[in-house]
């Protein structure tokens, strides 16, 4: 009888974490206006690979395409980005990126080695150097290159703006974790405040506009 009492405690202990744990309240997107000349943005991984063996990345592209849309027709800068071991900078314009969603002339391309695409690449360098203030993000995916890359703008003093319906990942429970990581990292925003300094900010593509 107290082996199973013992068996019993042991169970219910084990299993109390797992009943525990919640997912996140989403936090509500917020609604910003951006300086064309002072924002980029910046599209992940929305490439061949690893984007279409992922329906809730392809998914994305009408929404990424309307955020690029937007982006260009008001001269925002935009830049692209994809993993490759070589971290390096290249006018790539053609496959692997996806049609609709793909680098136009005069649009760079950085390929990173690590999901934070400041990480050994010349990122940093190339936003500085047209003096942006704020990086837009969008693309694949959400609790990773987009998490990661958006801690890496944060602590080198960037405002960033995730466009939250231009971005997800393979399972819900990622999309959420993801979001609360984005407003609560070191540089913490977690009443997503529009535009905080240095911090991210959850947008949507129907509430970022340019002006």
């Amino acid at each position: 009888m107290e082996r199973f009492i013992l068996v019993c405690v042991f169970v219910a202990l084990a299993v109390a974490p797992v009943m525990a744990q919640q997912l996140p309240a989403s936090p509500i997107p917020v609604p910003v206006i951006l300086d064309p000349k002072t924002t980029a943005l910046l599209v992940l991984d929305m490439a061949e690979s690893p984007c279409n063996a992922q329906p809730k990345c392809v998914a994305l592209v009408p929404r990424v395409a309307s955020l690029l849309a937007a982006a260009r027709k008001v001269g925002a800068w935009v830049i692209h980005s994809s993993a490759d071991p070589v971290g390096i900078t290249a006018p790539i314009t053609q496959p692997p990126f996806l049609g609709s969603v793909a680098p136009i002339r005069g649009e760079p391309v950085v390929i990173g080695g690590s999901q934070d695409r400041f990480f050994a690449t010349l990122l940093d360098q190339l936003l500085r150097r047209k003096n942006i203030v704020t990086l837009v993000l969008c693309g694949w995916r959400e609790n990773g290159s987009v998490l990661y890359t958006a801690v890496g703008a944060t602590i080198r003093n960037y405002t960033v703006v995730v466009a939250d319906d231009a971005t997800s990942a393979t399972q819900d429970y990622d999309v959420a974790i993801g979001r609360y990581q984005l407003l609560t990292q070191l540089n913490a925003n977690p009443n997503n405040e529009p535009l905080k300094p240095a911090t991210v900010t959850l947008s949507r593509t129907d509430l970022i506009s340019f002006r």
